[in-house]
């Protein structure tokens, strides 16, 4: 098939047109379907699956001439589809590594609340013996204590994290949309967005009117997206795209600045 991949799309191309389905999301499957074929009997990166994503492309854009400057949409389905079909291997490889990554990073979890409560008993016992103690200790000892359990920087560390990663997981979904990803797997992502997102969310509750919009703008976003899944692959990404603008917007100044500076050299 390699010396004929131009020959097979242009022929799946016809046979779509001919059946009415020559729309963009199926002109991205043909060329992803071929190119997968081929590229799989290549070694990953080599000059010859370059030559294949060229020749493709080349077959959808002579498909398409007769459009002459209006052909941008089949052009972007065409590198599309020949990029997916290319890095297919590539992308299960990431799938399997970012479900061990969960993995880990629900262990890391449970193993990070097995510490926070044996702290939170070992205080609590510390509290304990303060009652027997004459009243100024009793206050000294509760008032450590409970700097030790309110401390802010401990609090904006965590929130800092929860914003972090429920950024990177808007990343995710974005690259996944982008270079193949099945929707269940954007889905996940953008579930895990959410996780946490609603993490980072209970502890700066007392925000200024236009960063609590943004909230509700994100909040927004994250539930048009996973709605837009069963919609049009090019809103999917367009959605996606407007999210991890309106992430990184929320973000970037959800505390007043100075708060922060004052709250990391208390």
């Amino acid at each position: 098939m390699p010396n004929n991949i131009k020959q097979q799309i242009q022929a799946d191309l016809q046979q779509a047109k001919e059946t009415g389905q020559l729309r963009t999301e199926r002109i991205r499957e043909i060329v992803k379907s071929a190119v997968s074929q081929v590229a799989s009997e290549f070694k990953q990166g080599s000059s010859e699956v370059r030559s294949i994503v060229k020749d493709a492309v080349s077959a959808v854009i002579d498909n398409f001439q007769d459009k002459g400057g209006e052909l941008k949409d089949e052009v972007t389905a065409s590198i599309e589809g020949a990029l997916e079909g290319i890095n297919s291997q590539r992308h299960q490889n990431i799938v399997k590594t970012q479900t061990d990554i969960k993995r880990l990073q629900a262990q890391l979890d449970g193993e990070e609340e097995e510490l926070q409560q044996e702290v939170d008993v070992i205080l609590a016992e510390i509290e304990e013996t303060g009652k027997e103690k004459s009243a100024s200790t009793k206050t000294a000892i509760d008032s450590a204590v409970n700097a030790i359990k309110d401390s802010e920087e401990v609090g904006l560390l965590k929130k800092r994290y929860a914003q972090l990663q429920s950024q990177l997981a808007i990343v995710r979904a974005n690259l996944a949309a982008r270079y193949g990803g099945r929707n269940l797997e954007v889905q996940d992502y953008l579930d895990e967005a959410k996780h946490w997102y609603d993490k980072a969310r209970p502890q700066a509750e007392s925000v200024v009117v236009q960063v609590e919009q943004k909230r509700s703008q994100l909040e927004d976003k994250l539930g048009e997206a996973g709605t837009s899944l069963a919609r049009k692959e090019r809103q999917i990404k367009q959605t996606l795209r407007e999210l991890l603008l309106t992430a990184a917007d929320l973000f970037k100044d959800k505390e007043p600045a100075d708060k922060e500076r004052e709250t990391i050299h208390k």
